[in-house]
């Protein structure tokens, strides 16, 4: 696989909000970046084209670490120039330029209402931000990248709690802590960052440290 044919195929790899054959991706990223249980396990397990499985190429050390890049850039539903700039500020920060890096994507209020489970996916958290659907300490927020802080409080707006969508999330919602770092009062449709995240709670299989050595060339 060539992670570079991504490009050719027509994949605007600059997309934060990716409208093409999602199965498609997960296949040539060999990742599961979309949530739904529909693109997690793709039937075939080689890239997609005619040749897909008969002209199979090893990738580089550049490839594996570009395609880490864009795994992680799907994943969390990130522009070219968002993903640059999450890395600038990561390596000012103290510690690990990876983690630093992840922990910043984790604390994205888009991300944060998915790990919550009030909405499905990061990508329909994203649309009920920008329609006003969420309260982040008592304040109407309509920006996805929103970065939250520990004790910060994010709630579904009063007149947004009966849309089906939230009602679906309710049911489906199981237990009380969704994730270490996040805390959930389902009868009020609340969540709670009560930490920043630390790097072993982070559950994808993610090696960021493959970004990393790629912007250090």
């Amino acid at each position: 696989m060539d992670v570079g044919h991504l490009k050719e195929e027509g994949y605007n790899l600059n997309m934060a909000r990716y409208t093409g054959p999602r199965a498609r991706v997960c296949r040539r990223l060999e990742f599961p970046v979309f949530e739904s249980p529909k693109f997690g396990n793709p039937r075939k397990n080689y890239p997609p084209g005619q040749h897909g499985n008969s002209r199979r190429r090893k990738l580089s050390n550049y490839g594996i670490q570009l395609r880490e890049k864009q795994r992680i850039k799907y994943l969390y539903g990130l522009l070219e120039k968002q993903f640059r700039n999450y890395f600038k500020k990561s390596q000012k920060k103290d510690g690990p330029t990876g983690e630093n890096l992840l922990i910043m994507l984790e604390s994205r209020l888009d991300n944060t209402i998915f790990r919550l489970g009030f909405a499905p996916t990061r990508r329909s958290a994203r649309q009920l931000v920008s329609h006003k659907h969420f309260l982040v300490n008592n304040r109407v927020v309509n920006i996805p990248s929103f970065q939250l802080k520990e004790g910060d409080f994010v709630t579904v707006r009063d007149k947004s709690k009966k849309m089906e969508i939230f009602q679906d999330s309710l049911r489906k919602i199981q237990g009380d802590n969704p994730m270490p770092w996040l805390g959930i009062d389902k009868a009020k449709l609340q969540g709670s960052f009560l930490s920043s995240p630390q790097r072993d709670e982070i559950v994808e299989p993610i090696n960021e440290q493959l970004v990393v050595e790629l912007y250090s060339k």
